[in-house]
């Protein structure tokens, strides 16, 4: 319908540019966390994890330190019965036979000089083993199992690992992550000033689109009722004598559009008596058909789609209706390529090309051959469906209509 209007054109032109600025403030806000609601969102989710995360006041190798706690503790058990044992053999058997070893060697010790060396070496091991022994006895001892310390363990531990789902695999990128988020709330805290001048200039725009809106509706209004009130005169010479279009345009508060504030629906009656429904809902292939013919044909010079196809549009139709198809085709002809599927004489006698379309069956399979026709089967071709087999009478009235074809 746009394209029916002249008058819109520069006014949709300049809306557009500014509809270009709208979009992209409002990208530049949304991306500035500009909107209040969701800037405020945004704020509340940062600030909250900056003291979620220093609430839990995490240490670097904390982790570490505390799962080899806890792994002391779960084996508690075992580590003392072992230590124990360890203990006893080394203090029960070692110390004593290396002891009673040190004193047999001592007695020939002054034979050799290597005996002595070997007697020297073997207490350096007594001596170490000595406190080997006093080590064992001191872990032993010192191994106390709290059960409240492990409680504290554990839930120190699950802190860590749910900071870890959350913000990190490591506490090093956990607290680098509160870092990072510190300096963001820092950036939404002293946006305010900036996005103020950003939605000042939105509301700016918005001043001049709804202007402009209001100046293309009122346009669009007038337009929608002359280019109604063409269409149903074609829909009169196409047999459609009882069928109305209207044009209705609406006028949306709410919401910017690319094109306007406008929601533009065409409706038409085709009979008397019946509620006018939406074009598009329509049922009839043939109603459709001649319907958008008739705007094809109030709009031939204004639009921009190069090529047309209309199937069914001689639905129904004969005589005076089809002569007015087949000019109304011819004239939209001029300014785009048409393809219309026609039973009529009337309508194949004006085509430029002429295309005979068969189906054939073969081993069980249906074959669909499309032929351009040379001009004498141009002819035999409108003979034959315009009275069904073709002799002198059908061939002479199809040579009248093929040249009566606007050239």
């Amino acid at each position: 319908m746009d394209s029916f209007g002249e008058k819109l054109f520069s006014k949709k032109q300049e809306y557009e540019k500014f509809y270009t600025k709208y979009c992209d403030l409002k990208e530049a806000l949304k991306n500035n966390y500009g909107d209040e609601k969701e800037r405020q969102r945004k704020l509340d989710l940062l600030q909250y994890q900056v003291k979620e995360i220093e609430q839990a006041g995490l240490k670097i190798g904390e982790e570490e330190e505390l799962e080899g706690k806890r792994k002391l503790m779960t084996n508690a058990s075992k580590i003392i019965q072992n230590l124990q044992e360890a203990d006893e053999l080394i203090s029960e058997n070692g110390i004593d036979n290396i002891s009673m070893a040190i004193r047999a060697l001592e007695k020939i010790e002054s034979i050799d000089q290597k005996y002595e060396k070997l007697t020297c070496q073997l207490k350096n091991t007594y001596y170490e083993l000595q406190e080997l022994a006093r080590d064992v006895n001191d872990y032993r001892n010192n191994i106390e199992f709290n059960e409240e310390e492990k409680d504290f363990i554990e839930e120190r531990l699950n802190t860590i690992y749910s900071l870890k789902r959350k913000y990190g695999n490591t506490i090093d990128e956990i607290l680098n992550y509160k870092e990072d988020i510190k300096n963001e709330v820092e950036h939404i805290e002293n946006l305010e000033e900036y996005n103020q001048k950003l939605r000042n200039e939105k509301n700016k725009v918005e001043e001049k689109m709804e202007e402009l809106a209001k100046q293309m509706h009122e346009i669009r209004t007038k337009y929608s009722k002359e280019l109604s009130q063409k269409i149903n005169q074609e829909l009169e010479d196409l047999e459609m004598k009882n069928a109305t279009i209207q044009i209705k345009v609406n006028y949306i508060e709410t919401e910017y559009l690319k094109t306007g504030k406008d929601s533009v629906t065409f409706y038409i009656r085709t009979n008397l008596g019946e509620e006018e429904k939406e074009l598009a809902k329509i049922a009839s292939g043939g109603e459709m058909a001649r319907t958008m013919l008739a705007i094809k044909k109030v709009l031939a010079d204004t639009d921009q789609i190069p090529v047309m196809v209309f199937d069914e549009i001689d639905t129904g139709i004969s005589g005076k209706a089809a002569n007015s198809v087949a000019s109304k085709l011819k004239t939209i002809a001029v300014n785009h390529q048409v393809m219309c599927i026609s039973h009529l004489p009337n309508i194949a006698a004006i085509a430029d090309y002429n295309y005979f379309i068969r189906k054939e069956i073969e081993q069980n399979r249906t074959k669909t051959q499309v032929k351009l026709l040379k001009e004498q089967e141009v002819i035999e071709e409108i003979a034959r469906i315009s009275s069904g087999e073709i002799n002198d009478i059908s061939m002479q009235y199809a040579s009248i209509l093929r040249n009566k074809k606007v050239s």
